[in-house]
């Protein structure tokens, strides 16, 4: 029997988009892409989601791959404001969390991200005045789909595996969650198909 629901934060609770902040802050087109690709494609934000590196370490070796100065400048501003424009909630879906928490389901995040999630996820998040538990991957050292980042939430939490549902959009992570004895479903924006699929849990 299911009794809890937890959900990933990007492309389920919220939209992401790491274009918007380099829209904001760089006026030329080209440096736009490579300030985007040498921050949010970089090995060094995936450590920064992994909880390994210091953010300051992270920027320098970000725009260390930028060779001039107004470009390495205009990445700095974008590194520091960038979850203040890159994202933003899906209202509806925190609709279903609050619909989820009247039926009796507890309700749980588990997300990879940085420790900068700590100081900004309660303007982001929809629904998060219902949510029992909060994980972010920087905390704990690991990210989805390893095994490790399940096991903490299933410890930190009390939690059965076979008592949780996990709403993700990447089947890799579904497929970690599964391996570890929690069934989820890979949400593809489609919130009636994943409604349907919830209705189901129940029958």
């Amino acid at each position: 029997m299911i009794k809890n629901m937890v959900f990933d934060m990007g492309n389920v609770l919220i939209r992401y988009d790491a274009a918007r902040v380099c829209d904001v802050f760089v006026r030329d087109e080209a440096a736009k892409e490579r300030i985007r690709t040498a921050i949010f494609l970089s090995p060094e934000w995936v450590y920064l989601d992994m909880g390994v590196m210091e953010e300051e370490e992270a920027l320098e070796k970000m725009v260390s791959r930028l060779s001039s100065e107004r470009e390495k400048e205009d990445a700095r501003q974008c590194f520091y404001h960038w979850h203040e424009y890159n994202m933003w909630p899906v209202e509806e879906m925190g609709d279903l969390v609050k619909e989820l928490k009247e039926r009796g389901y507890q309700i749980y995040l588990c997300s990879n991200a940085s420790l900068r999630l700590w100081k900004c996820y309660k303007t982001v998040i929809p629904g998060i005045e219902w949510f029992d538990g909060i994980m972010f991957s920087a905390s704990e050292k690991c990210i989805k789909p390893q095994k490790e980042i399940y096991e903490r939430l299933f410890e930190r939490f009390r939690l059965k595996p076979e008592e949780c549902f996990f709403i993700d959009d990447l089947r890799l992570n579904i497929d970690g969650a599964a391996a570890c004895g929690m069934k989820g479903y890979c949400f593809d924006g489609d919130l009636k198909r994943l409604r349907e699929t919830l209705d189901q849990l129940q029958k």
